[in-house]
C-alpha cells in the first residue's frame, strides 16, 4: 500500500503546483472575459444579475430576520434601562417636590397668619385686557407699539402692559379701539423698580437702548449682575413684583438691565386693569379727577 500512495502523491504534486500558478491567470482572464461579455450584451448581464438578486433575496432575507430580532431586543433592554432610571429620577424629583410643598404651604400659612396679625389690606384685583400689537414704530427717537384695544375695552392711560415673559411699558395715548404703549426701553420712560433680593428700590430709566440703567438706588446698595428687577409698586399705578429684567452689568456710572421680554417677537399683550382705593375708574376723565382733586364736583 505504501508504494501506490507515493505513486498517487507524486502524480497529485505537479497538478497542484500548475493550478496554483496558472489560478491568478485564470481569474484575471475570467475578469477580463465577464467585462466583454458585459460589454457586447448588457441586457444579457442585467438579466443575470437581477436573477442572482432575486435568488440571493430570500436567502439575505431570512438571514438578517434573526439579526434584526437580536437589534430590538437590544434596543427594547436599552429602552428598559432608561424607563429604569428615569422613574428613579423621577422618583427622587418628586420627593423633593414633594418636601418644598409642604414648604411652601406652611410658609403660605405663616404669611397669611402675620397679614391677620398685622390687619395687613389685600392689593386690589388686576383683570388683563389681551390685546394685539398691530404696530411698531421702532423709530431712532421713540419706542412705542400700537394696541388693538381702547377706550371702550377699558383701557387708560398709565395702566401696566405686560408680555408673556415681564413688563413690556405703559399705555401713553387711549383712543376708543386703540391705545398706544410707551415701552419701558423708551427715553422718556421711568418705572418704580426695586431688587428683588435686596429690596433696594430705584427708577427703570429707558435711554432708547434694549437696555435701560437702573438708577436712583441708595448709595449703600448693593448690585451684581444676575440680580432680578421687578415692579415695587410705588405711586400706585403698576401692580407690585411684575418680573422685569435681570442687572446684565454694573460699571461705576450706569446699571444696566437686560429686561426678559423680546421685543422682536411680541404679538400678543395684557393691559393691566389695577386700581388702588380711592383712584379713578377708568369712566373718569382727566378733567373730572383734576376737579375732584381740588374740590369741586
Amino acid at each position: 500500500m505504501a508504494p501506490r500512495q507515493g505513486r498517487v502523491f507524486n502524480l497529485a504534486w505537479p497538478l497542484k503546483t500548475i493550478v496554483q500558478r496558472f489560478a491568478f491567470l485564470a481569474l484575471v482572464a475570467i475578469s477580463i472575459a465577464l467585462l466583454i461579455i458585459g460589454k457586447a450584451n448588457i441586457a444579457g448581464i442585467e438579466k443575470l444579475r437581477m436573477a442572482t438578486a432575486d435568488v440571493a433575496a430570500p436567502i439575505l432575507a431570512t438571514i438578517s430576520q434573526p439579526v434584526d430580532a437580536f437589534n430590538q431586543a437590544v434596543e427594547r433592554l436599552q429602552k428598559l434601562t432608561n424607563i429604569v432610571e428615569e422613574n428613579e429620577r423621577l422618583r427622587e424629583e418628586n420627593a423633593r417636590l414633594l418636601k418644598w410643598q409642604a414648604v411652601g404651604r406652611s410658609l403660605s400659612q405663616e404669611n397669611e397668619n402675620y397679614r391677620q396679625l398685622l390687619n395687613a389690606l389685600s392689593d386690589p384685583l388686576v383683570l388683563p385686557i389681551t390685546a394685539r400689537v398691530v404696530g411698531d414704530s421702532g423709530g431712532p427717537y421713540v419706542r412705542t407699539l400700537l394696541l388693538s384695544a381702547g377706550r371702550r375695552d377699558g383701557v387708560r392711560i398709565g395702566q401696566a402692559v405686560v408680555g408673556p415673559l415681564g413688563l413690556v411699558g405703559r399705555i401713553s395715548e387711549v383712543g376708543e379701539r386703540s391705545a398706544r404703549v410707551l415701552l419701558l426701553t423708551d427715553l422718556n420712560s421711568r418705572i418704580p423698580a426695586v431688587l428683588e433680593k435686596s429690596r433696594h428700590k430705584g427708577i427703570l430709566v429707558g435711554d432708547n437702548s434694549t437696555s435701560p440703567s437702573l438708577e436712583f438706588l441708595p448709595t449703600t446698595a448693593v448690585v451684581v449682575a444676575g440680580d432680578r428687577i421687578v415692579t415695587s409698586g410705588d405711586g400706585g399705578m403698576l401692580p407690585a413684583g411684575r418680573p422685569i429684567g435681570i442687572v446684565s452689568s454694573v460699571s461705576e456710572s450706569k446699571i444696566r438691565v437686560q429686561t426678559f421680554t423680546d421685543w422682536s417677537r411680541l404679538e400678543y399683550v395684557s393691559v393691566l386693569r389695577y386700581d388702588l382705593p380711592g383712584m379713578s375708574s377708568p369712566d373718569d376723565n382727566p378733567g373730572d379727577l383734576g376737579e375732584s382733586r381740588l374740590g369741586g364736583k
